[in-house]
């Protein structure tokens, strides 16, 4: 099996375990390990605060042990902590295993990456990783599908067999990443995991990272503003949330690898990181409007926004790992994809209040608010890459 293949086989059977688990992992953790709702939200906490600070640590240990090896050990690790999970049996077990899980929960994305780059010729790796997204999109939906019938028979066994096949997946995924085969990498400089506290001063890189952040709200806005925005401000009908999020989906496994044509240069990039921007933008003022129309238009607006959100979402991905790829030096790429990845980690602990506060707080105006945040970074970007392809030049 060549090695690009071998790594969509990678992202599908880990998307599906994770699917699985998204589905189910609420109905277990409250109807088997009899947790409320403080104590679940206590456990996603301490897991998010874990991962995002042993992120760059760990990745800075990623170009010292290599990256196949570090994810093979992040799966393993994951796998062995699923299995614990599925018989937790109250919030003080719950919060100390969701804490040694998000300790390698921010690894897992820089060092694929890093996979990525030995594993696949430079001028494949962007669409590589497109195809990644798109059959990880496919998997998501696949391991849903396959909770239903589990959920559906309402006995402890059956909710825990969601969590074991979960823990089964990223064992699975050790296996094919033992038998993946990379390209020799640069020898690294030794360096401590912290060392990076110290020295790194590479602002351009840090900036470029704190842009992509900004525009990592999508995420945002799809999982928390839209669904709260339909429901609570719009005439549009409940059951249209679903179809948008599924409309999002099914949108980019369709379309994330033709909107990753075209990035491989620092002009490229530019050019999808801008139009992630203006796109992002007018899909803010397509959900504002639609609490001003009657129940069909506003439907439709919303169908609208969701597809200039699903735009933005695809050229933004692309835009991103094409440049945090590029710009990172060989020796440290794990290090700095994982300094690349606080700017989305960040976004997830301030973008829900933020967005929330926006959009329900001050409702179209928020939204006006939230698409000049968007619209702002399409000036910044050029001169964020153009020094970043200078330094690199």
């Amino acid at each position: 099996m060549s090695p690009r293949r071998a790594l969509v086989v990678v992202a599908l059977v880990d998307s599906a375990g994770t699917g699985l688990y998204l589905a189910g992992s609420t109905v277990f953790l409250i109807r088997s390990a009899g947790l409320s709702a403080a104590a679940i939200g206590t456990g996603l906490a301490v897991s998010g605060a874990a991962g995002l600070l042993a992120s760059v640590p760990l990745g800075t240990l990623t170009d010292r042990w290599g990256a196949r090896r570090m994810l093979a050990g992040v799966q393993a690790w994951r796998a062995l902590w699923f299995t614990a999970l599925a018989f937790v049996d109250g919030p003080t077990t719950f919060v100390l295993v969701s804490l040694l899980l998000g300790l390698v929960e921010r690894t897992a994305s820089p060092a694929t990456q890093a996979v990525v780059a030995a594993a696949v010729p430079g001028h494949e790796r962007t669409r590589t990783l497109a195809l990644m997204r798109s059959v990880r999109n496919a998997g998501f939906s696949l391991g849903a599908l396959a909770a239903a019938p589990l959920l559906a028979a309402h006995s402890v066994a059956a909710y825990r067999t969601v969590i074991l096949a979960d823990a089964a997946s990223f064992a699975a995924v050790v296996f094919l990443l033992a038998r993946l085969r990379v390209d020799t990498a640069p020898s690294p400089v030794r360096r401590g995991p912290l060392t990076f506290l110290a020295d790194f001063r590479d602002w351009r890189y840090l900036r470029l990272a704190g842009l992509n952040g900004l525009l990592y709200l999508h995420t945002t806005i799809l999982t928390v503003a839209l669904p709260m925005w339909t429901l609570l401000a719009t005439p549009a009908p409940v059951a249209v949330v679903p179809l948008l999020v599924g409309l999002n989906t099914v949108l980019t496994v369709a379309f994330q690898v033709p909107f990753s044509s075209g990035v491989d240069s620092a002009a490229g990039t530019t050019r999808a990181l801008r139009r992630a921007g203006l796109a992002l933008a007018l899909c803010c003022a397509a959900f504002a409007a639609a609490a001003q129309v009657g129940r069909t238009a506003s439907v439709a607006l919303l169908v609208l926004g969701t597809v200039l959100l699903t735009a933005g979402e695809l050229w933004q991905s692309a835009a991103a790992w094409e440049a945090s790829y590029r710009y990172a030096p060989e020796h440290r790429k794990a290090e700095y994809l994982a300094v690349f990845g606080l700017g989305p980690a960040a976004q997830e602990i301030v973008g829900p209040p933020l967005v929330t506060l926006l959009v329900m707080g001050l409702a179209g105006p928020g939204w006006v608010v939230l698409a000049g945040l968007l619209a702002a970074v399409v000036p910044v970007v050029p001169r964020a890459v153009g020094d970043l392809a200078l330094q690199e030049g």
